[in-house]
């Protein structure tokens, strides 16, 4: 039932071109989810809920908190994770993520939202983290703009390209956390408070 509705997903995602997490990442993000036994998880960008449901799968006790502000993709996310039975595991609010304020703490926020404002994310959602937990960001590669950067002609995408520099350059340079960097699928970061996490 699952990998029907997940196919579904792919294929309205590919025929509506609303960005979904590539399959690559998806595999590697939820097997990193099963090894560290992350049970409460906090998504920054739903879109219509397929990364949202793929990391429930990876275990019945898992629960998901997950913010679209987009009206369209939170109606088709919450048709996607009723078809999948996992409503009761999986919230969504409708809403800009940087005007709310969310109690509670999360084993792992996952960013996968407007690039432009991953540093504000970041530090508004820090302390929802536990001491141990893990921030992971997604598409940090973005594109292969990242990279190249200097080859960018178009202005909006400059800007927002560059902003997400200075949040690659923030995880970098931070004392509080460690980041690791992985290129795998659009690229990703896995953040973690020094000194909490074994390797």
């Amino acid at each position: 039932m699952y990998n029907d509705v997940i196919k579904e997903m792919e294929k309205y995602a590919e025929e509506n071109s609303v960005p979904i997490m590539q399959k690559r990442s998806m595999t590697f993000l939820c097997k990193f989810i099963k090894k560290n036994n992350i049970k409460r998880i906090l998504e920054i960008g739903t879109a219509i809920g397929y990364s949202a449901i793929n990391m429930a799968l990876v275990d019945e006790n898992i629960e998901i908190v997950s913010i679209e502000r987009d009206q369209d993709k939170y109606i088709e996310a919450i048709k996607n994770i009723k078809k999948c039975n996992l409503d009761k595991r999986i919230s969504l609010i409708l809403g800009d993520a940087l005007n709310l304020e969310l109690e509670g703490k999360y084993d792992m926020i996952f960013i996968d939202a407007a690039k432009g404002q991953y540093l504000n994310f970041f530090n508004k959602y820090k302390e929802n983290l536990v001491d141990d937990g893990f921030v992971i960001s997604d598409n940090i590669e973005f594109h292969g703009h990242v990279e190249n950067y200097d080859k960018i002609e178009n202005r909006n995408l400059r800007q927002l390209v560059g902003k997400l520099i200075k949040y690659i350059e923030f995880l970098k340079e931070n004392d509080e956390y460690e980041t690791k960097f992985y290129k795998v699928g659009d690229g990703l970061a896995i953040t973690y408070k020094k000194g909490e996490v074994d390797e």
